[in-house]
């Protein structure tokens, strides 16, 4: 993991049923390694997001903008520890995270973790915690190539007020130092005619608990993701 923590990187995401993702990962054991933490194959994740009261960072990707941020304290269950995260997208489609460890995660920002928030975007504005998400994550690293391969099954958005659990969605990131298509995963995908699609999951729960907050452009994926986690029930 180490040789793969790929701070800086291209990331190509898949949309898939948990059913075909399992018949997929079949056909890869040679290809890739398995993380396992205290002897667990799949990690869980707890992801609380960040935004401004009007949903700045939300609206910047349903706009399109370029050079956007998503801020989110994450817990890495198993491992037992806890990052304050901004993940930066520039408008050479690349990702890059930069992170500092919390003792735990609490809904307020203190003025430390604002301070961090305010280095690395140059915005000032005052967050406040908008949603959770939870799933877990099978981590795969490549035998051969600079990747790592995430998948996240059995995810679930909630507030204090609503829960939605997508169980049977998964959503497989290939993570890159630079794009290549000689990955064994991406050549199975595309064998199976199945594309990339460019989803947020932190977008993605907006659109299911904020049902009034903009989100046109993120409509047709939420039909898309219907459609592929209905299709083999």
């Amino acid at each position: 993991m180490d040789s793969v923590k790929l701070m800086n990187r291209t990331d190509t995401k898949f949309i898939l049923h948990r059913n075909e993702m399992e018949d997929i990962i079949k056909d890869l054991t040679n290809h890739y390694r398995v993380l396992q933490v205290e002897g667990l194959r799949q990690s869980r994740y707890e992801t609380l997001y960040y935004d401004s009261d009007n949903f700045y960072h939300f609206l910047s990707h349903q706009n399109g903008k370029l050079n956007r941020y998503k801020v989110r304290k994450r817990n890495y269950v198993e491992s037992k520890i806890s990052f304050l995260e901004v993940k930066f997208k520039t408008n050479k489609d690349r990702t890059i995270k930069k992170r500092v460890p919390l003792a735990d995660i609490g809904n307020n920002l203190n003025n430390q973790e604002r301070i961090f928030i305010e280095e690395r975007t140059g915005m000032g504005m005052m967050l406040e915690a908008k949603l959770w998400n939870k799933f877990q994550r099978i981590t795969l690293v490549n035998e051969s190539l600079p990747e790592r391969l995430t998948i996240d099954c059995n995810l679930s958005f909630s507030t204090d007020n609503l829960s939605v659990p997508l169980d049977n969605l998964v959503i497989a990131e290939v993570k890159q130092e630079s794009e290549n298509r000689h990955s064994p995963f991406m050549k199975e995908l595309k064998r199976r005619i199945i594309r990339p699609e460019g989803i947020s999951k932190y977008c993605l729960g907006v659109t299911m608990l904020y049902p009034e907050i903009k989100h046109n452009n993120f409509k047709e994926k939420v039909l898309r993701i219907k459609k592929v986690t209905a299709q083999h029930d």
